[in-house]
Parts: C-alpha cells; sequence; structure tokens
C-alpha cells in the first residue's frame, strides 16, 4: 500500500527539448527527429516539450510522452489557430514568449489577457514565460504586466517561470538566489510550467556536469535554488497536481559554449537531480503541515 504522502503527492512531469540535442552527437551526423523523440523516452523523461507536428505527436503517443507545446504570442489571431493544431495533436500546456522587448507593457498586458482567455475557449492552458528580448525580460516589466492583467481580469496571470533570464539582469550571487527570485510566491505557485535551465549571476546558462560526470559547483548552487523554488509551489494550491518542468539546456544562441558538454548529456544529468529535489521538497512540506 501507498503512503499517504506517496499517494496525494502532485507530479512531477518533466519534459525535455529538441533544442538540448541539436547537433547530437555531432553537426554531421545529427540524430533524425524520430531519433530524438525515442531517446527522450530512453533517457527517463516523461515527456517532449517544443513545437509538434503530426509525427513528432504520433511518436509521443505511441510511446507513452506526454507532450508539452509552445508559440510565438505576437499575434493573438495567428496563435488561436497554432492552440487548436497543437491541442489536437494533444498538447494542453503551451510556453507563449510574449511581444518584444520594446513593447509598450499596457499592450503586452492586454495581449497577455487576449492570449489566456484564447486558451481558455479551445481547452488549452496558455503560459507566458519571463524571457530576455520579450516584453517580460526584467522584474519591473514582468511584474507591472501581471499586475495590469490581475487588474483587467481579477485574477493571477500564468506564468512559464525561466528565472536564468531574471537573474543575470539582477547580477545575482548563489547566496540570494531565493531571496531574490521567489519574491512572486502567489504567481510562482499559480504556474505550472518551470524552465529549469542552471544559471548564474553572469551566465544564463552553466553546465550542470565538467565532462567527467561530476556535478559541477555552479550547478550545485543552483540545485539548491531548485529544490526552494519546488517547496515554494508545494506551499501553494498545487493547481492540476502536477507541476511540467523541462531541463531547459539549449545548444543555440550562444547558451551553449565550447569546451562544455554537450546539452543533452548535461539535460539528462539535470533530470535526474531535479527528481532529487523533488523529493526533498516534497518531503520539506510534509513536515511542515
Amino acid at each position: 500500500m501507498k503512503s499517504s504522502l506517496t499517494a496525494k503527492a502532485p507530479r512531477l512531469i518533466q519534459c525535455a527539448t529538441p533544442w538540448s540535442m541539436s547537433n547530437f552527437p555531432s553537426a554531421k551526423h545529427e540524430w533524425s527527429m524520430e531519433r530524438k523523440v525515442k531517446a527522450v523516452k530512453a533517457a527517463g523523461f516523461d515527456g517532449f516539450a517544443g513545437i509538434p507536428d503530426e509525427k513528432i505527436a504520433g511518436l509521443c503517443q505511441q510511446l507513452g510522452l506526454k507532450l508539452m507545446g509552445g508559440m510565438d504570442g505576437s499575434n493573438v489571431a495567428k496563435a488561436k489557430k497554432e492552440m487548436i493544431r497543437q491541442r489536437d495533436l494533444g498538447a494542453i500546456y503551451l510556453n507563449v514568449q510574449l511581444l518584444d522587448h520594446n513593447s509598450p507593457l499596457a499592450k503586452a498586458a492586454k495581449t497577455a489577457v487576449q492570449l489566456v482567455k484564447a486558451g481558455d475557449e479551445v481547452g488549452v492552458k496558455v503560459h507566458l514565460e519571463t524571457h530576455r528580448d520579450t516584453s517580460t525580460e526584467t522584474p519591473e516589466k514582468y511584474e507591472e504586466i501581471a499586475r495590469l492583467y490581475k487588474k483587467q481580469t481579477g485574477k493571477l496571470m500564468p506564468t512559464t517561470w525561466d528565472h536564468s533570464h531574471l537573474a543575470i539582469v539582477k547580477h545575482l550571487v548563489p547566496s540570494n538566489y531565493a531571496e531574490r527570485l521567489l519574491v512572486w510566491p502567489k504567481l510562482i505557485q499559480h504556474s505550472n510550467i518551470f524552465h529549469l535551465r542552471p544559471f548564474n549571476g553572469q551566465h544564463c546558462q552553466v553546465p550542470v556536469t565538467n565532462g567527467k560526470g561530476k556535478l559541477t559547483p555552479e550547478f550545485l548552487d543552483y540545485l539548491a535554488f531548485v529544490e526552494e523554488l519546488f517547496v515554494c509551489w508545494l506551499r501553494g494550491p498545487k493547481s492540476g497536481g502536477a507541476l511540467w518542468v523541462v531541463p531547459e539546456m539549449g545548444y543555440s544562441h550562444g547558451y551553449y559554449l565550447s569546451g562544455q558538454p554537450h546539452p543533452w548529456i548535461d539535460a539528462r544529468a539535470a533530470r535526474i537531480e531535479y527528481t532529487g529535489a523533488w523529493h526533498r521538497a516534497l518531503k520539506r512540506s510534509a513536515k511542515s503541515k
């Protein structure tokens, strides 16, 4: 018989992104998308995070993988059509990037309201991502958009939390990751999507391993933050009974630096460590009740 903790505990759903597998095992011999999806399953992930097509969706269904979708949020009408397309492929949770870095915040908030409403109308759960070069690129911009969203709807704005972008904006050090990045507890608890990219205050993506199978000091600092993030979420309503996370190790756009382990190697290692942090957070939450 399962313990009461196990029976009632919300689930952590970890999704891998094919972005982690770009140029893997090499640029010349990069895996096909079919092989990438199969590798996601073989590595122990629960789902696939990306912009799905029929082939990807079919493979996920065949392999028993959950599907997380996403899109650009610049045009609400186009986004709604894409929501329907991805919904029909099996994606319910959708990550959306909101407009541009120089978009007026009032416009961004209005667009966020429209995007979430469109998602509700077609049966998907839209989350707006905290991300550089979008309307949510700084904590101050994000807070104002979230404030305007609540003013217009009376509700909290569903957010995909990628704290890596905010951490480098704020020039953080490990001792104050949680202090500076968990200042929106209700909004964090209202979310069902986290992008867990390891960061420090100077780099948006730090390596998980040192190339010899050992965890890096920078990742261990970040992992302590992840556990606090999980505890914060578990103190909330635990909407939907599951938290969807992506070990967001990316290859392109300067995230990956030559000399580091390939992002796919590190994404697999991160998955294991996040599972451990989740179980520790569950125990801490149970003790605090």
